[in-house]
């Protein structure tokens, strides 16, 4: 009898490394970042000084490559998507009030700031240390400028406002034409898909980014520079900070009754990124993802995230146009009084639309200094520290993106409250199946 073959065991399991969170590759890119600056600075290392800069200026560089197509084919769509949502009109005209009403109590808080702190006092800066810049802003500019000159112009030189004319002008047209237009939608929605599996991939670079962007910072600029603006940095932070958690948590317990640490658990992913990029337009797939999974309805956010995009900015064009204003005043030894403050509160409610949605705000800030009729070489003495207070001004715009459409669905009786309920913490650590309606143009595709 021939003895029984023995059982072979079984092959180990392979060790897998543990996946490190989005959100920690996020902080680890900071932590670096600041230590790289740090070391560039102290010592004298050009190679890596240039190393920095050019790391950061790839990432935002690939960010902006894609903005100007995804705005325009994000509003073409998100505007044609419009039909199919009930009182669409309805929604639309609540969402425009609750970007106003936001943006108003945040201008409102910025000057509030700096009235109590002075921040242009004791800084030992003077008129001449600034500046002016070479593209300024006006009314005048802020009007004539909405309409392109051609269709070509706004693409190359990324003319955002112009570019979400055209697009507004297409769809409406697309939805006049009805039957007629479904081509075109079924061509945009494709590209806008496109586009937005591009960008994910784009934002999933973003801790490397962040090395490169933080560090070019702190070496570039240093501590000193920012001692300099202590006072003026503390209270863009501290004001975005009480629009963030506090205005949006008292808004979405009093107003939307929902719990407000479940809205920043689901919307976190978006703010981080939104502080390292500096681009709500190139956080937008990301606002958009986790807006969805706080109960909004898709055909609602795809209009109201990419249209918050563009206008909402409750950091760049309330907080922040409030205190430089006041902190150019006091450079320059303007008096303001409360006829000018009105007139800020008015400029940020009004003219935020002027801000485009990628780095920076100083055509914001040049429309309110020339409205208040403040010399534009102020703008001069706050580019230096523009870097660093833009992070906290963009993830607090993307925070009040999300914020909006969350409090007008609540309010419209339209938010999957069991959804928001379980909104996960992050769109891009964890591959999600697509559904049909997410495969679509308006939707943010899943992580690859």
């Amino acid at each position: 009898m021939s003895p029984e073959p023995t059982a072979t065991p079984a092959p180990a399991p392979k060790r897998r490394l543990p996946k490190v969170p989005f959100w920690a590759q996020i902080v680890a890119g900071l932590v670096l970042g600041v230590l790289l600056g740090w070391i560039t600075r102290s010592y004298e290392v050009s190679w890596l000084y240039t190393t920095l800069d050019q790391v950061g200026s790839i990432f935002v560089q690939l960010l902006k490559l894609a903005v100007a197509p995804l705005v325009f084919f994000a509003i073409l769509v998100s505007i044609t998507n419009l039909r199919k949502v009930n009182n669409a009109a309805r929604l639309a005209s609540r969402t425009l009030l609750w970007f106003m009403i936001t943006s108003l109590v945040a201008v409102a808080i910025g000057l509030a700031i700096g009235l109590l702190t002075n921040p242009g006092a004791g800084t030992g800066l003077t008129p001449a240390d600034g500046k002016k810049p070479e593209n300024a802003g006006s009314w005048l500019d802020f009007l004539t400028g909405i309409i392109p000159t051609d269709v070509i112009t706004p693409f190359t030189e990324l003319n955002v406002l112009q570019i979400v004319f055209m697009a507004a002008v297409a769809g409406i047209a697309a939805l006049k034409l009805g039957e007629k237009a479904q081509p075109i939608l079924t061509f945009s929605e494709s590209v806008l898909a496109l586009l937005q599996k591009a960008l994910w991939w784009v934002i999933r670079l973003a801790p490397i980014g962040t090395v490169g962007l933080i560090g070019y910072a702190i070496a570039d600029y240093g501590w000193n520079l920012i001692g300099k603006y202590a006072t003026f940095t503390a209270d863009v932070y501290i004001g975005c900070a009480l629009v963030l958690f506090g205005v949006y948590p008292l808004l979405l317990a009093t107003v939307a009754k929902v719990n407000p640490i479940q809205f920043f658990r689901g919307a976190w992913p978006a703010i981080q990124l939104a502080f390292v990029s500096r681009s709500s337009v190139g956080t937008m797939p990301v606002t958009q993802r986790v807006t969805e999974r706080l109960g909004v309805p898709k055909e609602y956010t795809s209009f109201a995230v990419p249209f918050g995009a563009t206008t909402k900015m409750d950091g760049c064009a309330a907080i922040y146009p409030a205190l430089a204003a006041i902190f150019i005043a006091q450079i320059f030894d303007v008096q303001l009084g409360i006829s000018d403050y009105l007139l800020i509160a008015f400029v940020s409610v009004v003219g935020s639309a002027a801000t485009a949605g990628l780095t920076g705000a100083t055509v914001m800030l040049t429309l309110t200094l020339s409205t208040l009729g403040l010399p534009l070489e102020g703008v001069g003495l706050l580019l230096a520290i523009d870097p660093i207070l833009d992070m906290i001004r963009t993830a607090t715009n993307v925070a009040g993106q999300a914020l909006v459409p969350v409090i007008v669905a609540a309010r419209e009786n339209i938010l999957d409250r069991e959804a928001y309920d379980r909104a996960t913490s992050s769109p891009v650590d964890e591959r999600e199946p697509e559904s049909e309606d997410s495969r679509s143009g308006a939707a943010v595709p899943a992580a690859a």
